[in-house]
């Protein structure tokens, strides 16, 4: 009697290799070896005759060289996962020598389970103040992966998260799976750095997969806490004249401008806030005296007149920062024409003596009020006293002759430009005296 040794269901991995145990107890000479998948039809994949014929129907599966028998796929594919049957026949030799051998056919049927691991891997979070909500998303598995969350500490040393709140989700997705687990935390208070994976195990084909997420808080060197009137606590505050830029620290903050933080008078300026490292990206917020804040990564500032401190305030679920920013003036808007300067062919050279059109305006008004007080005044105390400043040329008086011009009845405006007494004394010296 032949006895066959085979496991009623195998496992194997997609793109590995699969075994599928058929073996002989006894181990007798082989006539004929068959094996077949087993769906609507019989599928031939395997045939063997040692006399003549070693075929594999299936190009991916061969003899196994364990027992010669089993079989062996390369590469499994997810489509190969079924029901597979072995047939073996052997010659029935008892010791009987003279009768010829009989065939005996031996068959035997088992399952071939073919596994696959996570494919992808998601995690993403939002985040309230320092609660945090992270879901992570095991995509294209079977049977379905697990999840587990860890945390790993500043120096390296990685332990699960206990007691967390989180809700799981096993969605098919054609003859995969993909499993999600969402979970709540809180970050601890002073925690700089928070480093948060998310274990993907996949205990059938031995696969682990690490998704991590890297919480990292904006820093600044040197800083000091503060309470400042537009946050309800204290923030750490700093200048990024104290900032040195050597160190490597993560999550510094950094400030550019451009054309830079000195300019000429009059000169629009762009300043940039960056944080490298920093996760999730922080918000920013710009101002400037008592406005309103601006927010964004940059602030544009048109035609500077004066050194003015900006300040950016960066924050996000870990800690929060308050940078100030100095921008400074060089020359004024004069100062820059103090010496000739040379535009092609034409020289322009400061003609005001260090003042401007203002003050040369106000000096001429200022001498022109004078002057008109001062005439006035004359004018008021010259009429005040009755004397002319101005004497006009006396004309000479008109004369009449009475012996050229005969007095008449009718001349009345002459009579009356001429003495009574003037007449008298002409007319006596010309009239004899009776």
């Amino acid at each position: 009697t032949v006895d066959l040794k085979y496991d009623d269901v195998s496992y194997a991995t997609v793109h590995q290799s699969a075994f599928l145990r058929c073996g002989m107890m006894p181990v007798q000479p082989i006539k004929e070896l068959w094996w077949f998948k087993i769906g609507a039809s019989e599928e031939r994949v395997y045939y063997y005759d040692p006399t003549s014929v070693d075929a594999a129907l299936m190009k991916r599966a061969r003899r196994s060289s364990r027992d010669n028998t089993s079989l062996e796929i390369y590469p499994t594919q997810l489509s190969d996962e079924g029901e597979y049957k072995c047939r073996i026949v052997v010659w029935d030799n008892t010791g009987n020598s003279t009768e010829p051998p009989v065939p005996i056919s031996k068959e035997a049927r088992m399952m071939l389970k073919v596994n696959v691991p996570p494919e992808k891997v998601e995690i993403t979070h939002l985040t309230s103040g320092r609660n945090l909500s992270l879901r992570c998303k095991s995509e294209g598995a079977k049977p379905p992966a697990d999840i587990l969350w860890t945390k790993t500490s500043p120096d390296g040393v990685e332990t699960e998260i206990p007691d967390l709140t989180k809700t799981r989700e096993i969605e098919p997705a054609g003859e995969l799976y993909d499993t999600a687990e969402q979970i709540f935390y809180q970050l601890e208070e002073n925690e700089m750095i928070a480093k948060i994976s998310c274990v993907v195990r996949h205990h059938n084909t031995n696969a682990t997969i690490y998704k991590n997420i890297t919480f990292v808080s904006p820093a600044i060197q040197n800083a000091l806490k503060v309470t400042i009137q537009r946050f309800a606590e204290p923030v750490s505050y700093s200048s990024i004249e104290n900032q040195d830029g050597r160190d490597n620290k993560a999550g510094l903050v950094k400030i550019s401008a451009d054309p830079g933080f000195k300019v000429p008078y009059n000169t629009s300026v762009t300043l940039k806030a960056a944080a490298p490292g920093v996760f999730p990206e922080p918000r920013y917020l710009w101002w400037v005296g008592d406005q309103t804040g601006m927010a964004g990564r940059e602030l544009h500032i048109d035609n500077l007149e004066e050194d003015k401190s900006y300040y950016v305030f960066a924050e996000n679920p870990l800690g929060r920062v308050v940078l100030e920013v100095p921008v400074h003036i060089t020359t004024s808007d004069y100062s820059q024409w103090n010496d000739s300067s040379r535009d092609g062919d034409v020289i322009v050279d400061d003609t005001t003596g260090g003042l401007d059109i203002g003050a040369i305006i106000g000096i001429v008004i200022g001498a022109l009020i004078a002057v008109f007080f001062i005439g006035f005044a004359v004018w008021y105390w010259t009429i005040r006293d009755g004397t002319h400043v101005f004497s006009p040329k006396k004309e000479k008086p008109h004369t009449i002759d009475e012996e050229t011009i005969p007095f008449r009845s009718t001349d009345k405006p002459l009579l009356r430009t001429i003495s009574t007494q003037t007449l008298e004394g002409r007319r006596s010296r010309r009239e004899p005296s009776i």
